[in-house]
C-alpha cells in the first residue's frame, strides 16, 4: 500500500514539475513574439533597382539597365539547403519568365558555385561574388535564398525567399 501511495505522490510531483515548465514555456513564447521582427531581405516593394556595375559569368558587363522591364533576380548560395531546394523551381521560373533574368551566385571559400552557375546560366545572366558583395549590397541581400522580382516601371513588386507565385508575361 505504501508503494501505491509513494507512486501516486511521484506521478503528482512530476505532472506539477511539467506543468510549471510549460507555464516558462509559454512566458518565453510571449516575450519573443513581442521582440522586434527583422526587417525583410532585399529590396522591398514600392522601391526601384539603383545604378549599379557588375561583371557577369561570361565576361560581359552588367547593370541596372539590363533589367530594365519586368525582371526576376535571384540571390542564390551553393552552401544554402533552402537555396538548393529553391533553385529547379527557380530555374524552370526563369525558363518562363518575359524579361531579364539575374542570378546572383554567393560563394564563401568553402563552396564549389560551379555546378550551380551552370544550371543558372542556361537561362539568367549570372554573377558570382563572395558574401557581401557589391551586387548584394545594392540590392539590400545578405540572406540566401532572396528572389525580387520588379515591374514594367523597374519597381519592385516582390521580394522574399520564396518564388513569386505568377511568372512575369
Amino acid at each position: 500500500m505504501s508503494y501505491l501511495i509513494a507512486a501516486v505522490v511521484l506521478v503528482g510531483l512530476l505532472g506539477l514539475a511539467n506543468l510549471l515548465l510549460l507555464f516558462g514555456v509559454i512566458r518565453r513564447l510571449r516575450t519573443m513574439q513581442d521582440a522586434p521582427q527583422l526587417p525583410p531581405e532585399g529590396l522591398q516593394p514600392g522601391e526601384t533597382i539603383p545604378d549599379f556595375t557588375a561583371t557577369a559569368t561570361d565576361g560581359e558587363p552588367i547593370s541596372a539597365a539590363y533589367l530594365e522591364g519586368r525582371a526576376l533576380i535571384g540571390f542564390l548560395s551553393p552552401g544554402c539547403r533552402p537555396c538548393q531546394e529553391l533553385l529547379p523551381e527557380f530555374v524552370k521560373q526563369a525558363e518562363q519568365a518575359s524579361g531579364p533574368v539575374l542570378a546572383v551566385v554567393v560563394a564563401g571559400p568553402q563552396d564549389d558555385p560551379a555546378m550551380d552557375i551552370a544550371r543558372l546560366e542556361k537561362v539568367a545572366r549570372v554573377v558570382s561574388e563572395a558574401p557581401q558583395g557589391p551586387v548584394q549590397q545594392v540590392f539590400k541581400v545578405s540572406g540566401y535564398p532572396t528572389v525580387i522580382a520588379t515591374d514594367a516601371t523597374g519597381t519592385v513588386v516582390f521580394s522574399d525567399a520564396a518564388l513569386p507565385h505568377q511568372v512575369h508575361a
